[in-house]
């Protein structure tokens, strides 16, 4: 039975591993629930400049406390074409820096105080809490029962390692490594890769990090040897989310790799320098040096991974472009990718953070009604169109639109469904009701421009002819009906549940004026027989679709708002 103790000490190791994950995911989720329209707002006023794009890619991951969900949602959106690879990678820079955050709470919080006092009675108040019908107090207990477990997960993680004495064979091993000059360096780093790979977590390797150096089983320069490592070792979430995503979208991913990778050559070339000026900055405010006393090392590690990850940030934003065509060298465009437009990464990248999920869902159906937009730009180019080859070619390109329509409507769908059934806010909840709504409304309306594709087809085989004046007055409509879709993309793609759309109305309350007066003068214009009745059949159909088309734009702008769908 020697064999016993042994398993039981790496299995409760384990178990205190999983409490801390388990915390930082509940902690990470609930906030998101708590602060999820106004997180969705922030995240969406990312800039070009590339100053402003590092400070919100630092707040938004901080907040979140997960660098790799945030990297894998900026890598997404680069992969449907929503912010531009230059766009993205001033946010993974942010993130970078806003992912220290952990080490910062953990070492000034878990290893300077013990908290086990509190954490159970701060549980115990947030009981209640948890078995709210209010949902915002139910997000807030959880974010408080997350708090408590990331804590206590830490306190057993220090109690259950073994201790290990100045003679075991373990300290000797790691003291021969110690005198094994630059091969030790070296292990370490591997060895924080390739701990943060198998944890999927660099905020769970740096804790065990911490806890290897207050334990004196590693020495404070190894130590940061190894959070290098995780920083390395941290990229590869958001490579393995871009696998199967396109070229854009595997450079954003690409970028987070070298951007370490260059950051870790530096700091292990410059390591001893920037080791002895973080203890001597130590030493001046007055606590001991992380060479000499074990319990100044998470803090010293804290500064490093900071510093570290600021000062990168500091030396290569200014060679962005340039670790930008690196990447387009290693990873160029192929040809069917620039032909590809299917959302690609609604069915290949679901993240496990369900309120910025639904921002990325958002972002999707925005492009999906841009989709649409060009598929009925075409329907004035196809009305006019006498060349047979071009002709052709206008009616397969539209018939292709409205076959994509379908797929991108399945997918977004399922993703959907798929957010909905994890634990979401109450308005993020009714904001899936309202996009289900919507996507439902984009593809009748693809159905609506394939069915007026189908009516100029029908009227060239029939040798149906309008009127200059009929072609005059169909432009009219086609341009008001163009306005209302460019109106509606704009309101997809800012804030939901918005009440004012008093411009949307008006310009249906004029496609619908339109419509009526269209109708009238084409009936006294058969009548009086000015073109036969199959000419002005034709005609009225167009005219009907055009303002069917607009029906379901409104709806949407309903849908959004909130108005008729009784979802705000």
């Amino acid at each position: 039975m020697a064999w016993l103790n042994p398993l039981i000490t790496i299995l409760t190791v384990a178990g205190a591993l999983g409490v801390f994950l388990y915390g930082m995911k509940l902690m990470s989720e609930s906030l998101q629930k708590v602060a999820g329209e106004g997180m969705r707002k922030f995240f969406t006023s990312m800039t070009s400049h590339p100053v402003k794009g590092v400070v919100s890619g630092l707040v938004i991951t901080a907040a979140v406390q997960s660098s790799s969900a945030i990297t894998v949602l900026i890598v997404s959106f680069v992969n449907a074409g929503l912010i531009s690879l230059f766009q993205s990678v001033s946010l993974i820079m942010g993130a970078n820096i806003g992912t220290t955050s952990t080490a910062w709470l953990v070492s000034y919080i878990g290893f300077k105080f013990d908290l086990t006092f509190v954490l159970l009675p701060m549980i115990g108040l947030s009981l209640p809490l948890l078995f709210s019908k209010k949902q915002q107090l139910k997000n807030w207990g959880e974010f408080v029962f997350g708090f408590c477990l990331i804590f206590l997960g830490l306190n057993f993680l220090k109690s259950s390692i073994p201790v290990v004495t100045e003679n075991s064979y373990l300290v000797q091993y790691i003291k021969n490594f110690n005198n094994s000059g630059i091969l030790s360096y070296i292990i370490f780093f591997i060895f924080g890769v390739l701990l943060t790979i198998l944890l999927r977590s660099s905020a769970a390797s740096m804790v065990l990090t911490f806890i290897m150096c207050s334990n004196g089983w590693i020495s404070f320069p190894l130590a940061t040897v190894m959070v290098v490592g995780d920083n390395v070792g941290t990229t590869l979430t958001a490579n393995i989310a871009a696998f199967v995503a396109n070229a854009p979208a595997k450079r954003a991913a690409l970028f987070h790799f070298v951007f370490n990778a260059i950051g870790a050559v530096w700091s292990l070339l410059f390591l001893h320098f920037f080791l002895s000026r973080i203890a001597a900055l130590m030493q001046l405010a007055g606590a001991d040096s992380p060479f000499t006393n074990v319990n100044t090392i998470p803090t010293a590690l804290a500064i490093f991974h900071s510093g570290f990850n600021i000062i990168n940030t500091i030396l290569l934003i200014g060679f962005i472009p340039y670790i930008i065509r690196l990447t387009e060298k290693i990873i160029p465009v192929h040809d069917e990718e620039k032909e590809s437009s299917r959302l690609q990464y609604i069915e290949t990248m679901f993240l496990n953070t369900p309120e910025l999920s639904l921002l990325q869902t958002q972002k999707a159906i925005t492009v999906f009604a841009g989709e649409i937009r060009q598929m009925f730009a075409l329907i004035p180019q196809l009305l006019i169109e006498k060349r047979n080859k071009k002709y052709s070619k206008l009616l397969l390109k539209i018939e292709k639109y409205e076959n994509t329509s379908d797929t991108i409507e399945i997918e977004i769908a399922e993703y959907l469904i798929r957010i909905s059934a994890g634990d979401i806010s109450q308005p993020s909840s009714h904001q899936v009701r309202n996009m289900l709504k919507v996507i439902n409304d984009l593809e009748n309306m693809s159905d609506i421009c394939w069915q007026m594709a189908r009516t100029i087809d029908n009227k060239n085989r029939q040798n149906i002819w309008f009127t200059q004046e009929m072609r005059d007055n169909l432009t009219l409509l086609f341009t008001l009906v163009d306005e209302a879709l460019a109106l509606m993309i704009t309101y997809l793609d800012g804030e939901y549940f918005k009440k004012d759309f008093i411009t949307a109305r008006n310009i249906e309350k004029q496609i619908n004026e339109l419509r009526t007066t269209l109708l009238a003068d084409n009936i006294v214009n058969i009548n009086k027989r000015k073109y036969s009745y199959r000419n002005g059949n034709c005609y009225s159909e167009l005219i009907s679709q055009s303002e069917k088309l607009a029906d379901y734009i409104i709806s949407v702008q309903e849908a959004i708002s909130g108005s008729k769908t009784g979802t705000a």
